[in-house]
């Protein structure tokens, strides 16, 4: 999308008081509104960045999750072994279940010691 200028976003919305019978003339009160225009204008500007930044991170992300599952699924050469696979996959032989690690040991809660009236 386009970038929206600050002037615009006020111009417009003076437009739509007057065609609503209302005119804006200058002072404090015109100002203030102009600053809120800017600041909508500011606000709607970053949004629109971030959106385009996240969009382009999750479709390389996408990407990424696309070439991995091809170098997975491929199929392996004729006369060829299977590509190695990374130390960090599971184990045929596991069953491409993880290994169920213990949990660490709670530390011994300490008795509060409460003084009798």
């Amino acid at each position: 999308m386009k970038k929206i200028k600050k002037e615009e976003v006020f111009g417009n919305f003076k437009d739509f008081l007057k065609s609503k019978g209302i005119e804006l003339q200058d002072g404090a009160y015109t100002e203030r509104i102009r600053q809120g225009c800017e600041i909508v204008a500011d606000s709607v500007n970053l949004s629109q960045r971030a959106f385009r930044e996240t969009k382009s991170a999750v479709s390389r992300g996408l990407d990424h999750l696309r070439q991995v599952i091809h170098e997975r699924t491929a199929p392996t050469p004729e006369g060829g072994q299977a590509p190695p696979q990374p130390a960090a996959a599971p184990s045929a032989a596991s069953g491409g279940k993880r290994k169920r690690t213990e949990p660490h040991p709670k530390p011994a809660k300490a008795k509060s010691r409460r003084r009798k009236n």
